[in-house]
């Protein structure tokens, strides 16, 4: 089918329109139109090639929501009409240990799990195209059921932004008897608050501005912490738990490493670059661990929307047209508009499909490895 998109073509240019092809779905697939797509952080540093392994044509988009319009043989969790969701992963081995264990993000077979957009090929010249388009494919143990009653704008944030912060709060064991630190609290620190409240953890919002304060109180933090003010933070030393740190760019991670009881876990989930000079003293005197967490596994993801629908939220977000796009990515890289989440109107772009059939450039079809056959086949 013809499917047309919003991409870039190297770091420093704009995403423009963009025209390719998808094969029809095979068996185990799902095909389906793109009502929504969530704009995540990680699709700025994609497009501009800030973690130095962009491949290009880039199409990103891994907060997808659609309607079926075919399912492949043997298809049986989706129907023609469905709505159905796709998040940062459209592929794994299926078969290693991870896969086996439901954390098909930590996938051990060759090529590691399949990234929605930017996902790794057998071959260099192997690339996937993600949700900035008019329409997807995806094998249907990676397509996420939305609940009934959830409204399908909310849903693309959920599964990133949602399980991003979720993932770690379920390994680490945050419940009634946790305080959860958020440091950070943009896109995905909004939702770590919603959902750690949701678990019945008590929940400390850090944020620079004071002016922030009075909002986040309301979206549910029981206190909030104003980094940059030292008395605040030393009255809290020794009183986090666990500690989820979303902040997506480099910086000093020593003062909440201050802030952490012993035994706490500071988990990093937004900050893939480096960090200043880490002080090894209080972790080693105080058992402290900094550690990682890489968005979760699809019973996961699919396990945090339900969660959302069952204690009815949803994250706070901005609708934006697909032609407004570049506008979007600029405001996220001046850090300006952070506390919510940018979801694009996907109608917007089928709207001017007409329009865009001689402006929009052809680029080369996405690997048909985005979508796999099953494993018996």
């Amino acid at each position: 089918m013809k499917v047309f998109g919003f991409g870039a073509q190297d770091a420093d240019k704009e995403l423009t329109p963009l025209v390719f092809d998808r094969k029809d779905p095979r068996a185990g697939e799902v095909a389906f139109k793109v009502t929504y797509c969530g704009v995540c952080h990680s699709d700025l540093h994609q497009v501009r090639n800030d973690w130095k392994n962009t491949k290009y044509p880039c199409i990103p988009g891994h907060e997808v929501v659609g309607e079926v319009t075919e399912v492949g043989e043997g298809v049986t969790r989706f129907k023609k009409g469905d709505t159905i969701g796709v998040g940062c992963m459209v592929n794994s081995c299926m078969e290693c240990e991870k896969c086996h264990d439901n954390v098909e993000n930590y996938c051990q077979g060759p090529i590691g799990f399949t990234g929605t957009y930017n996902g790794p090929g057998k071959k260099e010249d192997q690339n996937t195209y993600g949700g900035y388009s008019s329409h997807m494919v995806v094998r249907e143990e990676f397509g996420i059921k939305v609940p009934k009653g959830y409204d399908p704008k909310y849903v693309g944030p959920v599964l990133c932004a949602g399980i991003t912060v979720y993932s770690p709060m379920k390994h680490w064991n945050v419940g009634k008897n946790t305080t959860l630190g958020v440091a950070g609290v943009g896109g995905l620190g909004h939702m770590a608050i919603k959902l750690g409240k949701a678990l019945g953890a008590k929940v400390v919002a850090l944020t620079r501005s004071e002016g922030k304060k009075d909002k986040l109180l309301n979206m549910g933090a029981d206190e909030v912490i104003i980094s940059e003010n030292k008395d605040d933070m030393k009255a809290a030393a020794q009183s986090i738990d666990v500690l989820i740190n979303t902040i997506p760019v480099p910086h000093d991670i020593n003062p909440y490493v201050n802030l952490m009881k012993p035994d706490g876990s500071i988990v990093i989930v937004g900050n893939l670059i480096n960090f200043e000079n880490v002080v090894p003293a209080p972790l080693v005197v105080n058992r402290i661990s900094i550690a990682g967490s890489l968005i979760g596994g699809i019973k996961e993801t699919q396990e945090v929307l339900d969660i959302c629908a069952e204690h009815d939220i949803s994250p706070d977000i901005k609708m934006v047209k697909m032609q407004q796009i570049n506008d979007v990515l600029d405001t996220l890289e001046k850090g300006n508009d952070s506390d919510f989440r940018h979801v694009i109107d996907m109608q917007s772009l089928h709207d001017e499909i007409d329009s865009l059939q001689d402006k929009a450039t052809q680029v080369k079809n996405p690997d048909r490895g985005e979508v796999v056959n099953r494993k018996a086949s």
